[in-house]
């Protein structure tokens, strides 16, 4: 890995506002670095996870604390008009409800209060191409389930090291695999949503959980919790309903699961709470570290590019704590800080211009 050229592109993501490109790095420098040496840099070794964990881990390590969450989350970053391959394909979008073409990664993310960094990442890859019987169109379907690569990534966490009491995951990560993984392998408490049509039970009876009904047809009001047994799960767990304010005024219900059964209701989804920090890291991480504006062809290029937007966040994250200020402030204070020295520039070629007529 090439630490100065990886230092240098870094601060290029944060600082620049348009497509991340090799020549408009080189034009920025005066072509003191050739557009070509950027691009051998993106097409050189093979970035990724492990990499991250390297240059964050003096960062986890000087915040970790008891307290810390885990949170584990997916995200698309769309790419329309790329070429087609095993990585930007296409992959259903929860939140637009459809099928869009782009990169889906999932991201592990260790926070202390208000500090959090990524300490662990994989795309989605679509390695396995095939026909579908009926309409004889071609499709892409990957050889590791996101499920997989949620436990590993935790693997990941585990075998760092890394500090922390619980694991926070949405509905889309509610597998059994996954909490019976936490629980019995890792040792470690989780809170994690469900959908509302999970089946759960209230008893047990001879070892055998009986009476199986959808968790939206239980007698519970906002902020209650219940002990329950999932269908196919050996362990018992606390099931929260909460019910929540959408920005338009509608209302949603979430349900809430952990295999700590001495916590409180509100505690509990206090904690869950912090979950929301991810959300704004994939907002940041394409807007203020430019994942989403590279141009990048190539599966190798494309990949590390995303490595180096992670490092680019790390950076704007470090900052952060020592301005006190949130990661799009500090984007704008650079925007400001470019557009005033635009303008005297501009101010001065008028003036000359003036000079001269």
């Amino acid at each position: 890995m090439n630490i100065q050229m990886l230092d240098i592109y870094t601060d290029y993501l944060i600082s620049q506002n348009h497509k991340a490109t090799a020549t408009g790095l080189s034009a920025l420098l005066d072509n003191e670095i050739s557009h070509d040496k950027v691009t051998r840099f993106l097409h050189s070794g093979d970035f990724g996870s492990k990499e991250l964990w390297l240059h964050t881990k003096s960062n986890i390590r000087a915040a970790e604390k008891k307290g810390g969450v885990l949170i584990l989350d997916d995200s698309i970053e769309e790419k329309d008009y790329t070429d087609e391959n095993d990585i930007v394909c296409w992959h259903y979008s929860h939140g637009k409800g459809r099928q869009v073409k782009g990169m889906n990664f999932l991201t592990c993310m260790a926070r202390y209060d208000d500090i959090s960094f990524p300490i662990g990442y994989e795309v989605v890859r679509k390695d396995v191409a095939y026909s579908e019987l009926k309409t004889k169109k071609q499709r892409r379907k990957s050889s590791v389930t996101k499920n997989e690569i949620f436990r590993s990534l935790l693997q990941q966490a585990y075998e760092n090291k890394v500090l922390f009491d619980y694991v926070l995951a949405d509905n889309w990560f509610g597998s059994k695999e996954n909490m019976k993984y936490i629980h019995d392998d890792l040792k470690k408490h989780f809170i994690i949503g469900i959908k509302s049509n999970r089946l759960a039970a209230l008893t047990r009876k001879n070892g055998v959980k009986i009476n199986y009904q959808q968790v939206s047809s239980l007698d519970l009001k906002d902020g209650d919790t219940i002990k329950v047994w999932l269908k196919d799960l050996a362990i018992p767990v606390c099931l929260l309903k909460k019910v929540f304010k959408n920005e338009n005024g509608t209302t949603g219900t979430i349900y809430l699961v952990t295999n700590d059964l001495s916590i409180a209701g509100d505690h509990m989804y206090d904690i869950y709470k912090k979950r929301w920090r991810i959300e704004e890291f994939h907002k940041s991480i394409k807007q203020n570290a430019s994942l989403a504006k590279s141009p990048t062809r190539r599966v190798r290029s494309q990949l590390n590019h995303m490595f180096s937007a992670m490092i680019a966040y790390c950076k704007l994250e470090k900052m952060k704590i020592k301005m006190a200020l949130n990661h799009f402030a500090i984007k704008h204070k650079l925007v400001v800080r470019a557009n005033q020295i635009a303008f005297r520039e501009l101010t001065e070629l008028r003036a000359q211009l003036l000079a001269c007529a």
